[in-house]
């Protein structure tokens, strides 16, 4: 599998970056031009398995740790499956759209989406326009077909990013012109997700925004500037809520209040226990019977880990390396910054997501709220972690050499 030779060749003429006059009109100008092959080759097979995988695994995981709740609570035991189901057969169709769309479109949509992204975000905060459930308020819509603004902003600011750090060379080294703009955008969307409130939401775009000045070259002495006033605002962010400040507290020692905020902890662990080597059986997890909180969403990895073992759950982190190893390689090779940008910074965040999720699940991490991408419950998530995956295999039919290695 691969692209004729002389495609490639035609691809690594591709500048990397915007240079000289005309920016990012030029490189578009020069990608129109045939700098691309018109015949782009495959997406990356192992990638492309790797996510279907995890949706699979997704699907069959929301409907074994969910069915007895929404039995006694809904009266139908496949009532979160078919909603998660529904959500993503839309999300292989956006994922599809968006492995089609030529990447370098995205470009010209970076600072239409961003803005959008932070009307949404503010209009989220509106009293009788976003919607709340249990005291947060991160929905926008009408019953089934709302959707939360702040998961679209993982995607769009990672997309802005790419196409920020990609405009000029070298422009990721230059403090003032490079990395402010950015953390100034970056800063304006945590500080509206952080309202909802969504602390891990609003810590996942500032880690994605890292990643992606670290991958574009950005000066070591930048990086920890930024690094350290990263930590007083985080601890800072922590501490001005009570509930926020309680789970930091249980992380460190869960069993000071085994039944108030050490129990989400204590409870996932048990479950991680219970499964030892092979699981107790798909369907036989008892943790999820009113024990361990949020069994379908964030905490649905502990449950991976008590039916189907530790074996079970190395096998979801192999599909999230694969994912990574992959969508990393279409970032080293794709044919110009632009687009190695784009894919590393996608990839990037849907693998933050997943060290974090699995972090605070085995209770290396404090408690954030983060879903597991393509597996936990929730149509936001799976849709637009699907759609960024269909980003990253667009790219993949543009690198320098495709096939399963």
């Amino acid at each position: 599998m691969g692209a004729p030779t002389r495609s490639r060749r035609a691809v690594s003429r591709v500048p990397r970056g915007s240079r000289g006059p005309g920016g990012r009109a030029a490189t578009v100008r020069a990608l129109r031009a045939r700098a691309v092959p018109p015949q782009p080759g495959s997406p990356d097979p192992v990638l492309f398995l790797a996510v279907v995988c995890l949706v699979a695994v997704g699907i069959v995981m929301v409907a074994s740790s969910s069915a007895a709740k929404s039995m006694e609570v809904l009266g139908d035991r496949f009532y979160y499956l078919k909603r998660q189901a529904i959500w993503a057969a839309l999300g292989l169709v956006g994922a599809l759209f968006t492995s089609r769309l030529k990447y370098w479109h995205w470009m010209s949509l970076a600072r239409p989406a961003l803005i959008l992204t932070i009307v949404l975000l503010v209009l989220v905060l509106v009293p009788g326009v976003g919607r709340s459930s249990r005291e947060v308020q991160r929905w926008l819509g009408y019953g089934s077909l709302a959707f939360q603004p702040s998961e679209l902003a993982k995607v769009t600011m990672t997309i802005f990013a790419a196409y920020h750090l990609s405009r000029r060379e070298g422009i990721a080294r230059d403090f003032w012109r490079g990395v402010v703009p950015l953390v100034l955008w970056t800063g304006l969307a945590a500080v509206l997700i952080l309202e909802q409130p969504d602390l891990g939401t609003a810590v996942t775009v500032g880690g994605t925004l890292f990643l992606g000045l670290v991958t574009a070259g950005a000066r070591l002495s930048h990086l920890l500037l930024l690094g350290v006033g990263a930590v007083p605002v985080t601890f800072w962010a922590i501490f001005a809520e009570e509930y926020r400040r309680q789970r930091f507290l249980a992380f460190l020692d869960p069993w000071a209040d085994p039944q108030g905020a050490g129990f989400h902890i204590i409870q996932a662990l048990y479950a991680l226990g219970c499964g030892r080597l092979f699981g107790v059986g798909l369907g036989e997890s008892r943790q999820k019977l009113w024990y361990l909180p949020e069994e379908h969403t964030d905490f649905i990895f502990a449950i991976i880990g008590e039916e189907l073992g530790l074996v079970g759950a190395l096998v979801v982190v192999g599909l999230f390396f694969l994912f990574a190893w992959r969508g990393f390689r279409a970032a080293m090779h794709a044919p110009d910054t632009f687009s190695s940008l784009l894919a590393a910074g996608l990839t990037g965040m849907i693998t933050l997501q997943a060290v974090v999720n699995i972090g605070v699940v085995s209770a290396v991490l404090p408690i954030t709220g983060i879903p597991l991408p393509f597996i936990s419950y929730g149509g936001s998530s799976l849709v637009f972690s699907l759609a960024a995956a269909g980003i990253i295999l667009n790219v993949s039919r543009y690198t320098r050499g495709s096939g399963w290695w």
